[in-house]
């Protein structure tokens, strides 16, 4: 039978709220601290907080924020599209075509950065692909 001491366990790390993560993350905040910027440019995920230090280079976004942007952004435009027919039938084709993929565009630019945010804030708070994880912390032998 092995014996162990306290150093070989360490207490579990805390649990963090995926709810303010996400939120701070849809503000491109930093998950932990909420004031560095989470982006250093439109799409690019900074390596660390400037503010706080925590890293976020961990992050695995991949096709989740384009897949959900265009989820949101069609089911808005859909909806606004259909609703305008039934108001208006006779709107000019021409203003359709102008104003259904300006708007389109326009909100895709505005949602990405924001769902990729929250989802890296998401990614944090479960601890996702490396966050949260260090060297130091030990599993109890079995």
């Amino acid at each position: 039978m092995t014996q162990h001491t306290q150093q070989d366990f360490e207490r579990p790390a805390p649990e963090r709220d995926w709810r303010s993560a996400a939120r701070r993350g849809w503000s491109q905040r930093c998950p932990h601290c909420g004031e560095g910027a989470m982006f250093r440019a439109y799409l690019k995920v900074a390596d660390a907080c400037p503010a706080c230090g925590e890293e976020l280079h961990h992050q695995r976004a991949d096709d989740a924020p384009p897949y959900l942007t265009i989820f949101v952004v069609g089911h808005i435009v859909v909806a606004a599209l259909m609703i305008a027919d039934e108001r208006w039938p006779a709107l000019s084709l021409w203003i359709h075509a102008l104003v259904w993929p300006v708007l389109t565009v326009a909100l895709s630019l505005w949602f990405l950065p924001r769902i990729k945010g929250a989802l890296v804030g998401y990614q944090w708070a479960l601890r996702m692909h490396g966050f949260g994880a260090s060297p130091s912390v030990r599993q109890p032998a079995q």
